[in-house]
């Protein structure tokens, strides 16, 4: 770290309410807090991630959480293989509090159970009002209509013919009493 980066974040104290989106000028408290996180991560899941926090990724952590804190806030993260973009996404995740989505590509997963795993994670968001991260990679991509919905999702938040018509009553249910308590007009 040198003092010409500037690094901006909301996690510096962990459990904040509400969180301030403040400057963090001192690396070696950032990269401590980091290291902190990424314990908590390790000591929570089933897979641990030994990862060295150095500054860089500490920076792109701080950037990610920035990303999937807004509202339909998304990112395209590129890099080589193994440089670190699955994992720091996963850790953003946990720091700012969201669930993780990610879906398991087996043989014969095709666009059917794609699109049952999309309208899942869309339901959990919605329904449920649980924040979540959904992690693709490319390496998922079976076929090129996963990246046509996907694109629908960023840009409209939903995606055509998604959902059976149980689905929608159950939503129209879910968002009813939401939208009572708002003062916005039922129809």
């Amino acid at each position: 770290f040198g003092q010409e980066r500037l690094v901006f974040g909301n996690f510096m104290e962990a459990g904040a309410d509400p969180k301030y989106y403040v400057e963090i000028p001192d690396s070696g408290k950032l990269k401590a807090v980091m290291d902190q996180y990424l314990e908590d991560y390790n000591s929570v899941t089933a897979v641990s991630m030994p990862l060295v926090m150095f500054g860089d990724a500490c920076e792109h952590v701080a950037r990610i959480c920035r990303i999937v804190s807004m509202p339909m806030g998304n990112a395209l993260l590129l890099g080589v293989g193994g440089s670190g973009r699955q994992s720091l996404s996963r850790l953003a995740s946990f720091i700012s509090d969201y669930d993780l989505y990610q879906i398991d590509v087996v043989k014969g997963y095709g666009m059917n159970e794609f699109c049952d795993d999309l309208k899942v994670c869309l339901m959990r968001c919605g329904c449920e009002e649980k924040m979540q991260t959904f992690l693709f990679a490319d390496s998922q991509i079976v076929n090129e209509q996963m990246v046509e919905a996907l694109n629908n999702v960023l840009n409209s938040g939903d995606v055509p013919n998604l959902y059976k018509t149980e689905d929608v009553d159950e939503i129209a249910r879910t968002c009813k009493a939401a939208c009572v308590s708002a003062g916005l007009q039922v129809n």
